[in-house]
């Protein structure tokens, strides 16, 4: 393979940035674009200069250059339009975050892929941030010492108005609430500084809007050391934005990283003075993602092109899918429960047809 050549499912406000960052990265080249919304496809098609569709079958077949597929589609979706393209097209996928809503639909996807021997890139880029690059080695080296204590508080603002921008924010069948949309990196998060969780206590609340999902949480998890942390999401502040920060409390100092999206490292006891050197300005992004696609796609580059192992491996991606499933089957049931629990909620990503039809695209006459 001399090149990754990407086409996108989905031109919602995310997509630009994935084709600024593909475009940064040798190797890789964007191909096409297409959204059920047409004049959606179309605006990224003139600023990119590629090809727009309606029609995501019709953009494989017009184009079967085409090797990948970034699927940023709703997240109730991301399963069905992921295993049509491994299964039906033989293209490796690229996820957006949640990757899947439940990890039994993240299993399939894999078996698939491993099937066709393709590849799946889940997003999680908030990994590369500097601040939690930095935290991640110090605590890789001991320099924090033993943790003792992690402590997640995301406090965001989301009005009415954001969950009826579209039919299927604010479900719990293509969206979940505050944890699974805004709080999935800050899971994440928890297990890349702390390692496994091994049980969680979570209550969930609707408080500030009329959905069906959660608008905040507070949970309570015990590692399999001895390690304990708090997580705290809501999306019920009012007037706006007012933080997102992950302490971690361990026996040689103290670390906080905050910011809009884990990118500015506000504490570092061992060593104050890394703090400027180890954050980062997100002003100048779109919204609060970063600069992570960039190096995300860097290791897309290189796993395509050179077969390095890409950083977040099917047993990271499970693992996180996992926690976050925990937290819901423990509000449902009111109680402790393992991480380990093979039940799936019975909320999050619970089928929803009605939704779906709204985001599926009608098959070509043969």
């Amino acid at each position: 393979m001399k090149e990754v050549t990407i086409a996108i499912i989905g031109c919602g406000r995310i997509a630009e940035h994935h084709c600024r960052s593909m475009l940064q990265i040798s190797g890789i080249r964007l191909i096409a674009v297409c959204d059920l919304i047409e004049h959606k496809a179309k605006q990224i098609s003139k600023k990119y200069n590629v090809p727009w569709y309606s029609n995501y079958r019709q953009m494989l077949r017009d184009n079967p250059e085409i090797n990948t597929v970034a699927i940023v589609t709703p997240s109730g979706m991301h399963f069905e339009h992921g295993m049509e393209i491994l299964r039906d097209y033989k293209k490796n996928i690229i996820v957006e975050k949640p990757t899947f809503m439940n990890p039994d639909e993240m299993n399939s996807a894999y078996k698939e892929a491993d099937k066709n021997n393709l590849k799946i890139f889940p997003v999680f880029q908030n990994r590369y941030n500097k601040a939690v690059v930095f935290i991640k080695n110090s605590i890789i080296s001991g320099s924090l010492g033993d943790i003792r204590t992690i402590s997640v508080r995301a406090q965001w603002c989301r009005t009415q108005e954001y969950y009826e921008l579209a039919p299927w924010r604010g479900t719990f069948s293509h969206d979940g609430g505050a944890l699974a949309n805004q709080g999935i990196h800050h899971v994440d998060l928890l297990r890349y500084f702390g390692g496994e969780v091994d049980r969680v206590n979570c209550i969930m609340r609707t408080l500030g809007v009329d959905i069906e999902v959660e608008d905040t949480i507070v949970s309570t998890c015990a590692y399999k050391d001895s390690t304990v942390a708090t997580l705290e999401v809501t999306t019920a502040a009012r007037p706006e934005n007012f933080e997102a920060s992950i302490t971690i409390v361990g026996s040689k100092g103290l670390a906080r990283i905050g910011g809009i999206a884990a990118n500015k490292l506000q504490i570092f006891t061992p060593d104050p003075l890394a703090c400027k050197e180890n954050s980062e300005d997100f002003s100048k992004t779109i919204g609060v993602y970063g600069n992570g696609h960039n190096e995300m796609y860097k290791d897309i580059s290189a796993s395509m092109l050179s077969n390095v192992k890409f950083p977040v491996t099917k047993t990271e991606c499970f693992n996180t899918l996992k926690l976050l499933n925990s937290f819901y089957l423990s509000d449902e049931k009111s109680n402790w429960v393992n991480v380990s629990d093979k039940k799936l909620s019975s909320r999050l990503g619970r089928s929803n047809d009605k939704i779906s039809a709204l985001y599926r695209t009608k098959y070509l006459d043969d």
